[in-house]
């Protein structure tokens, strides 16, 4: 009986939204990335032996042998932070572009800022030469709205356009100006499908070297698509963590990344997800064996302590803020006590957290 309660106990303990407090000083939030991709630094955490090293992310490859798998995410981030006057007054305008809803019709689904001041049947003006327009048609939350973009010409054209005039969405917490090297930087080097307004962090770490490296060593690839959504900073804001619901992400999973995959699960491989999209989209399309499924929708799955992982039995993360979403995933697949440990040596040994931070690898 008392045995049942402890364990009961124990499980009720991790699900409270306060048990992912701790202290993060101001300074160690990184503003910049490492000077070279793959040198940023690397805190290995163990499962198995309860052991935390202290590597270059390029020491990666130490852990990996022929035949083992890394699932990267492929999406793009699209520069989706845009500046507009308001017709009449000219107040400037900051327009986040969230997602596509209709390309005939130019409709996108959008944040602005300050919002107080755009109502529908507002006109908002974009570049120097006014040439791109567009009419708020709808409010959907309070800084949410739904726009109409006038643009005479093609559709590439258009597009081509809003890539002129966006700037890389780096997140709010990185309080200097965007600069040239950004969009380079937040932007993983295998990115193919755009359709993020965040960049999948764990996979800015590598480099083309280190991939070649991996590659000759005979470490296989695969990629899912998971395009992440502003959703990924939301604060949770619930204490018991069961009521808190996440934003939906849209999630591509294509066959041959399934067999490549389910092969690696029977073959008893080392599969890694390079991140927690990664970790997100493959536990979105779990079959009732334990292998992976094709996938062509959304998942707004939310994984917190205690939980059962049945694809990844590895994983790259970077180090996340407290109360995040993520930090709760990546207590849930290392183990939440040893986290926690790892996380409180992290700041001690001054670690960079947040998108342009360090990385962990959790095995």
């Amino acid at each position: 009986m008392s045995m049942l309660y402890i364990c009961a106990h124990s499980i009720k303990k991790y699900m409270k939204l306060s048990h992912f407090k701790f202290d993060l000083p101001q300074e160690l939030l990184a503003e910049y990335p490492a000077e070279h991709r793959d040198e940023a630094r690397l805190m290995v955490l163990n499962r198995k032996e309860q052991t935390i090293e202290h590597k270059k992310f390029k020491d990666l490859i130490d852990y990996f042998d022929e035949g083992d798998l890394m699932v990267l995410n492929n999406t793009k981030v699209f520069p989706a932070r845009m500046f507009g006057e308001k017709e009449k007054t000219g107040a400037r305008i900051e327009v986040f572009l969230l997602r596509e809803l209709n390309a005939e019709s130019r409709l996108w689904d959008v944040l602005v800022d300050p919002a107080r001041k755009i109502r529908i049947g507002n006109k908002l003006f974009f570049g120097d030469d006014e040439s791109l327009v567009a009419e708020v048609i709808d409010n959907t939350t309070s800084r949410g709205r739904t726009l109409r973009f006038l643009y005479d010409g093609s559709y590439e054209e258009f597009r081509k356009k809003l890539d002129n005039l966006g700037e890389t969405p780096l997140p709010k917490y990185i309080k200097r100006e965007v600069e040239p090297s950004d969009e380079e930087r937040y932007q993983t080097i295998y990115a193919k499908h755009e359709g993020a307004v965040a960049a999948p962090t764990a996979g800015l770490h590598f480099s083309k070297h280190l991939m070649k490296r991996l590659e000759i060593k005979g470490i296989d690839f695969t990629e899912v698509t998971l395009h992440v959504g502003l959703g990924t900073f939301s604060p949770v804001e619930v204490e018991d963590l069961s009521k808190h619901k996440m934003d939906s992400e849209q999630v591509i999973i294509n066959s041959s990344t399934v067999d490549v995959v389910n092969k690696a699960i029977d073959s008893k491989r080392r599969i890694c997800a390079v991140g927690t999209t990664v970790m997100r989209a493959m536990e979105s399309s779990v079959s009732s064996n334990h292998h992976l499924n094709t996938f062509n929708g959304w998942t707004n799955k939310f994984i917190f302590p205690p939980y059962d992982f049945s694809i990844a039995n590895a994983m790259v993360t970077n180090f996340h803020t407290p109360k995040s979403t993520l930090m709760m995933m990546v207590a849930a697949f290392a183990g939440y006590d040893f986290l926690m440990e790892a996380y409180e040596e992290a700041v001690k040994e001054g670690y960079k957290f947040y998108s342009y931070g360090d990385a962990m690898l959790v095995i």
